[in-house]
C-alpha cells in the first residue's frame, strides 16, 4: 500500500515539472531603450484676493465723563452695511473673534465701564475697497485694519497649466537629447510629479497698518493706503520617462 502511494505521489510531481520548466522557458527579459528628464516651470500672478482682519471696538464720545457710549451692535451695523454697499456678498464678512477691554477714567481709579470689541476677516480685490468701506464706519470704533493673507481666485486652474507646461518642458529636453545622438523620441511610459512650491508673499505697506488705532474725527482725514505688491509664485517640477526607438 505505502509502495502505491509513493508512486502515485512521483508520477503527480512528475507530471507538473514539465510544465513548470515550460513556462519559465517561455519568458523573455526584454530590453526597453529609455530617456528619463525632469521638466520645470513656473508663473508669477499678482493676487486678487486680499483678506483683512478688521477690529472694531466700543467707545465713549465723552470719554472723560464716559457718556454716550457708541456700541458695537452699531459699529457693525455700520461696517455691514459699508460692505453691502460695496457690492461685496455677505460672506466676504465673517466674525473672527469678539473680545473686549476695561475703560479707565485714569490710572488711580478702578475701571467702571467694560467695552467689546470684535474681530472681523474682510475679503477684497483691493486695498482701495478697504478704504472705501471704512470711510463709512465711525473712525473712532475702528481700532486696527492690517492684510492677513492673500490669494488667487484661479489658484487651480494656474496650478494645472504649470504642471502641463512642466511636463511639456520635460519632453522638449528628452527630444533634443536623443536627436543629438541620432535617435527618435518614443511613446512616453512614466510621469511622476517631483516638487510642488507656491509661495504667498505678503503686501508690503509703506504703512504699518490701513487706519490703525484710527483717532481722526473724519476717516477722510486719514490717508490713502499705498501698496507694493509681491506676485504669488506657483512652479512644478515634472519627471517624465520616454521610449528611445
Amino acid at each position: 500500500m505505502k509502495k502505491a502511494v509513493l508512486l502515485s505521489a512521483l508520477l503527480f510531481g512528475a507530471s507538473l515539472y514539465p510544465t513548470f520548466s515550460q513556462s519559465v522557458g517561455t519568458q523573455k527579459m526584454e530590453l526597453v531603450r529609455k530617456i528619463d528628464v525632469s521638466g520645470h516651470a513656473e508663473k508669477e500672478v499678482v493676487p486678487d484676493e486680499i483678506y483683512f482682519n478688521v477690529s472694531l471696538r466700543e467707545y465713549f464720545k465723552d470719554d472723560k465723563n464716559q457718556k454716550d457710549k457708541v456700541g458695537i451692535s452699531t459699529l457693525e451695523k455700520q461696517l455691514m452695511n459699508a460692505v453691502a454697499e460695496a457690492g461685496l456678498p455677505k460672506e466676504a464678512l465673517s466674525i473672527s473673534g469678539v473680545g473686549g477691554y476695561q475703560n479707565y477714567v485714569d490710572k488711580k481709579k478702578k475701571p467702571s465701564t467694560f467695552l467689546e470689541a470684535k474681530q472681523y476677516e474682510l475679503k477684497v480685490t483691493s486695498p482701495e475697497k478697504l478704504d472705501a468701506i471704512l470711510a463709512k464706519v465711525d473712525s473712532r470704533g475702528v481700532q486696527y485694519a492690517n492684510v492677513n493673507r492673500v490669494d488667487y481666485s484661479k489658484r487651480e486652474e494656474l496650478k494645472k497649466q504649470v504642471k502641463i507646461d512642466a511636463l511639456k518642458a520635460a519632453k522638449e529636453k528628452a527630444a533634443y537629447l536623443v536627436a543629438a545622438v541620432d535617435q527618435k523620441l518614443g511613446q512616453i511610459l512614466e510621469i511622476r510629479e517631483l516638487d510642488e512650491n507656491i509661495q504667498y508673499p505678503q503686501p508690503m505697506y509703506k504703512m504699518a497698518n490701513v487706519r490703525a488705532m484710527a483717532v481722526a474725527e473724519s476717516a477722510d482725514a486719514i490717508p490713502d493706503s499705498e501698496v507694493q505688491y509681491q506676485k504669488i509664485k506657483i512652479e512644478y517640477r515634472m519627471q517624465a520617462s520616454f521610449e528611445i526607438k
